[in-house]
């Protein structure tokens, strides 16, 4: 009877990033024997220069400290539920003002350290080139190796995106509806855009603002040659002074209700979620630097105070259209125990992808001993994120931990530094009682 028990509580972990090991370390917490999985050194992804687990591959921060921001209100949830890298991080934290940062090598050596000590993980180190049936968790990131990519791709269909190529996203209430409008083109369906008017003193301004702003550096492992199906704004902008003019920013179908005539030039927003809280700026996927982007965005009309949730972002990444495939769980819709955890389930960043791959293991580990999986409400972040990448949406795209995908408050608070307190106490308190309540 012990040995078939201690059978079925066996589950393979595949990648050894931060998702992986936090799902390795969430399972074997609860009694689950792990094999994890990593292909290291042997192999080593274009990115990657390290020999450890966790490797950061770009900037040591673990973003903002301060519980009243959205990455210091995801921290706090994932010290909630025993992370490891919080733990890591903690040990291992550099001078950084308001940002938890790390230094990236002992961070990387103790999470190593832990996994390899536990008891019940054993390390293989070797690329895994099946698709598993069940009990696992997939954690390979978004430079998964070319062969495994390849099975994942042919198992799943057409449900597999190798370039993150996104548009900024800002705040619905942010955007300044005195000279916005809502419509759609030509008035067909409903009035599901919103449109920011230019006239050509406006448009000829911030024409020459975005040809001259300054574009982040590309990483070595990655080639902009490959977006011409999806161009950067600035690149197709450089090619004509009307040449968004007569791509994303035409102004054909649309009449702005303060003159009676077309505009110049317009940009359009789109419902980035159903609540309508966030938008996209339609067609503006780019390179530019975060402050370039804030800075030129911002001589948008209607754009001038807009509250950035997402910048926009061009590089390589390989996501799963998960909305199509992952349930809240991070479990693969339909599977037997099958769950993804990391930046290829959708969620942007170090502490996204660690959180998912501490969800991803926890239900998994809960499968194995007969119960649910825990169901996170969408007013914690770790909640609001797993809605993000289970929830349908034509457009999906990658996010990060942000206050537009968390509920408002019954109450208004204007004080925007007061309300933002407000929403991160009250997910904080919500995932607390959720994991008591569970346990």
């Amino acid at each position: 009877m012990k040995q078939n028990l201690r059978a079925a509580m066996r589950a393979d972990v595949i990648g050894a990033g931060l998702a992986g090991c936090e799902a390795a370390w969430a399972l074997a917490n609860r009694g689950v024997y792990v094999t994890l999985y990593e292909m290291k050194p042997a192999k080593m992804s274009p990115a990657h220069r390290y020999s450890g687990f966790a490797e950061l591959v770009c900037s040591n921060s673990l973003k903002a400290s301060r519980i009243g921001s959205a990455a210091g209100m995801l921290k706090e949830e994932m010290r909630i539920l025993g992370s490891l890298t919080m733990e890591a991080a903690a040990a291992t934290s550099v001078e950084a003002g308001g940002a938890l940062a790390v230094n990236r090598t002992d961070f990387s050596d103790l999470i190593t350290a832990k996994i390899r000590s536990h008891p019940h993980i054993t390390v293989v180190e070797r690329e895994v080139t099946d698709f598993p049936e069940s009990n696992t968790v997939i954690a390979t990131g978004p430079l998964t190796s070319e062969p495994f990519a390849d099975v994942i791709y042919n198992r799943l269909g057409k449900a597999l995106s190798f370039y993150d190529a996104a548009a900024p996203i800002v705040t619905a209430d942010s955007i300044d509806m005195s000279k916005a409008f809502f419509a759609s083109r030509y008035d067909k369906g409903g009035a599901d855009y919103i449109n920011c008017p230019f006239s050509r003193e406006e448009y000829e301004t911030f024409y020459n603002a975005l040809i001259t702003a300054e574009t982040a550096p590309l990483h070595e492992f990655e080639d902009l040659t490959v977006y011409e199906g999806c161009m950067p704004v600035e690149v197709l902008a450089k090619r004509g002074a009307d040449s968004v003019r007569y791509g994303c920013m035409k102004p054909v179908g649309l009449t702005d209700p303060r003159t009676g005539h077309r505009p110049y030039a317009a940009v359009q927003l789109r419902k980035e979620n159903r609540e309508g809280t966030l938008y996209n700026i339609v067609g503006f996927q780019t390179n530019l630097k975060f402050g370039e982007q804030k800075r030129v965005f911002g001589l948008i009309p209607g754009l001038e105070n807009a509250e950035f949730m997402r910048y926009g972002v061009m590089h390589r990444n390989t996501f799963l259209n998960s909305p199509t495939l992952l349930d809240s769980s991070f479990m693969l819709r339909g599977s037997d125990n099958v769950f993804f955890a990391g930046q290829m389930t959708g969620v942007e960043g170090y502490t996204e992808s660690a959180a998912s791959g501490i969800v991803a293991g926890i239900n998994l580990a809960r499968r194995l001993n007969g119960r649910p999986c825990l169901q996170l409400l969408p007013s914690c972040m770790i909640g609001a994120l797993a809605k993000h990448v289970s929830t349908e949406n034509e457009n999906f795209q990658p996010m990060g931990a942000n206050m537009g995908i968390l509920p408002g408050l019954d109450t208004q608070i204007r004080n925007k530094q007061e309300r933002y307190d407000a929403i991160a106490q009250r997910g904080i308190d919500d995932l607390r009682r959720s994991v008591i309540r569970e346990q």
